[in-house]
């Protein structure tokens, strides 16, 4: 296995599309796409080295006070790259401090204690270490960088080219899909290759999309289920980068080609590039998630998302898990947390089976 699908850069954007628009698009749009690629390839390498200085991550922790104490309260900084390639930047905004005066500053501010806090309140989990990890993101990276990713340290956010892409942080459930690789990444560490690897990128739109859904106080019914919604520009056909109720459906535009998801396993992808499909075969858990949490109803988080959480934290769950391996998690937090009869057993059955994977 390869050391990058161990240690990946976690990028919102696919290289599929960063891929199209280098064919596709106009003079800037290509030059700016392979700009992305070939800044997202060198961070990819840098990424591998970090991976054995895990420590940083923990810069920041308290020394001293109670659990009592430090459960529950945000620590997070905001850093500002100034539009070079430097990270983490220059302290803009530290955690209680009033609002920077910056759009993207105060977005990815608010993007990190969104996402901390639903975690804390729906699962009692301290931050995405459960170790109350201070959240760091660092805003205005690179010229019209168009991406977002999570590095094993901190978020950082590109500005976008204002053609294709808007800001980064300008998206709440694509700030919480970049954190949530970062749970995924301490409690299952999925390898990022095929199906364990789309299966890593599925728990980041599922729990992206329902920080957004709980920050809104939105039901099952009322969400949107799109991902990226805010992040697509003006110049492009389609609503969002992915649509969990509709795999497939998110775009189908000129330059960004169309949305190749599939949303059931006579549809499964079978590619060598982004990592053998992890950004496109995500759509068949991702359409299997919504279809339990809308058959339950209410609000997501409080029984599919509680599901899905335990399911991820499940010690029989590998690292190479394949879908039906994480379907039989599910099967088996349902149980435990509901009883084996249930509504929720029906419809974590039923959601899994309607997309190929039976149990």
């Amino acid at each position: 296995m390869c050391n990058n699908c161990r240690n990946p850069l976690y990028c919102i954007v696919p290289p599929i599309i960063l891929d199209r628009i280098a064919r596709n698009g106009n003079e800037g749009q290509r030059d700016r796409a392979l700009r992305t690629l070939s800044r997202d390839h060198s961070l990819r390498m840098a990424r591998l080295h970090m991976a054995e200085l895990r420590v940083v991550i923990r810069r920041g922790a308290p020394t001293t006070g109670t659990l009592e104490q430090t459960c529950g309260n945000k620590r997070r900084t905001i850093y500002d790259a100034q539009n070079g390639e430097t990270l983490p930047g220059v302290v803009v905004r530290p955690e209680g401090t009033d609002s920077a005066g910056d759009v993207a500053v105060d977005e990815a501010y608010d993007g990190l204690g969104a996402t901390y806090d639903f975690f804390w309140e729906t699962f009692e989990r301290d931050s995405i270490d459960d170790d109350g990890l201070p959240l760091e993101a660092t805003v205005h990276f690179g010229e019209d960088y168009d991406n977002a990713f999570w590095n094993g340290v901190q978020m950082v956010f590109g500005d976008g080219d204002g053609e294709l892409f808007n800001r980064f942080t300008s998206s709440l459930d694509v700030i919480g899909h970049e954190l949530a690789h970062g749970v995924t990444e301490d409690e299952a560490g999925l390898i990022y290759w095929r199906e364990p690897g789309a299966l890593n990128e599925s728990m980041s739109d599922v729990f992206g999309s329902l920080v957004k859904q709980k920050k809104l106080g939105q039901t099952a019914e009322e969400a949107d289920w799109l991902i990226g919604a805010e992040l697509l520009g003006p110049e492009v056909d389609g609503v969002a980068l992915r649509s969990m109720s509709a795999p497939g459906t998110a775009y189908d535009d000129d330059v960004l080609g169309k949305d190749p998801q599939p949303g059931h396993m006579d549809d499964f992808v079978n590619t060598l590039s982004d990592n053998g499909g992890v950004h496109i075969n995500s759509g068949i858990p991702n359409h299997a998630f919504y279809l339990v949490a809308t058959a339950l109803g209410s609000y997501a988080w409080e029984r599919a998302g509680r599901i899905w959480y335990e399911a991820l934290r499940d010690p029989q769950l590998r690292p190479n898990a394949r879908f039906r391996a994480f379907a039989r998690a599910t099967v088996t937090a349902t149980s435990a947390l509901y009883g084996p009869g249930g509504d929720e057993m029906k419809a974590v059955t039923h959601g899994w089976e309607s997309v190929g994977i039976h149990i």
